[in-house]
């Protein structure tokens, strides 16, 4: 067994105990497939990763991205928490502007700006209209009336999201998911606030579902999708910042912004623990 460098922090926040959660083990280029999978099982958090030496000479560093489940090919608090862990651990990036995350994705570029870090969201892999029929059966296990839903779209980066549009931030919150219904959609909604009721602190909610029982807090990639949808199609402005993780409690934050032709996913990470782990 050998010791590594443990961090987890809490993305998408100010507060710890207010965003998403990560773990991050530092160093992990002895470990296993097979030891990274277990400990992310065991951590029992929606993702663990893993940093390790680069192997593409673009990156700065490599990341694996575990669930307790599997691995991922790309998640973006995950993203956003590594790279915060890479940097207090002493890493230095070799551009001036911009630090090269490598995950199964292929690079990923992240920007900081004044205390938030920015990734580029990655291109889609599926996008564009989704059949009746698999809307229908959204809307079913959200338990959503069909009028409801004011567009609908996949908005798939690596995880398979599929985005639904509602037409209130009122309507986001009270929804309560069939979990057995879902089968194998993961499903992200997203409503406007109302300015005079809701306040100004963000423009959209945001809310995450999927198998087999799971809401997440605060989602980076789904947000990357949704907002490479919603700008595009011209609903969404080019800047506007998404709440997520209200109906948890939780205080989550996403920045949003259009820069060229890039959309960048930004928030604040709050550091929760430090120390030592023996795999």
């Amino acid at each position: 067994m050998s010791e590594f460098s443990f961090h987890q922090v809490d993305v998408f926040t100010t507060q710890p105990m207010a965003g998403n959660p990560l773990a991050v083990v530092v160093g992990a280029d002895g470990l296993s497939e097979r030891q990274m999978a277990a400990f992310a099982n065991w951590t029992n958090l929606s993702e663990t990763t893993f940093l390790l030496r680069p192997e593409d000479e673009r990156a700065d560093y490599r990341v694996r991205i575990f669930t307790p489940q599997g691995e991922l090919p790309f998640a973006g608090h995950p993203t956003l928490g590594s790279c915060h862990v890479w940097l207090a651990s002493g890493g230095v990036p070799k551009g001036d502007r911009e630090i090269v995350q490598e995950c199964a994705v292929g690079p990923v570029r992240i920007r900081r700006e004044d205390d938030r870090l920015f990734f580029a969201a990655p291109p889609l892999r599926r996008s564009g209209a989704v059949a009746a029929d698999v809307v229908a059966h959204a809307v079913a296990a959200l338990r959503l009336p069909p009028a409801a839903v004011a567009a609908s779209n996949w908005v798939d980066n690596g995880p398979g999201w599929l985005g639904l549009l509602l037409r209130s931030r009122a309507q986001v919150l009270a929804v309560t998911p069939d979990y057995a219904a879902l089968d194998d959609l993961k499903i992200g909604i997203a409503g406007p606030w109302d300015p005079a009721r809701d306040g100004d602190d963000a423009q959209y909610e945001v809310r995450a579902f999927y198998p087999p029982a799971v809401e997440d807090p605060v989602t980076g990639s789904l947000n990357a999708g949704l907002a490479q949808w919603l700008i595009g199609a011209g609903i969404a402005p080019a800047r506007y910042v998404a709440s997520q993780g209200t109906a948890l409690g939780r205080q989550g934050r996403v920045h949003v912004a259009q820069d060229g032709t890039d959309i960048w996913i930004g928030g604040h990470v709050a550091p929760c623990i430090r120390g030592t782990v023996v795999l």
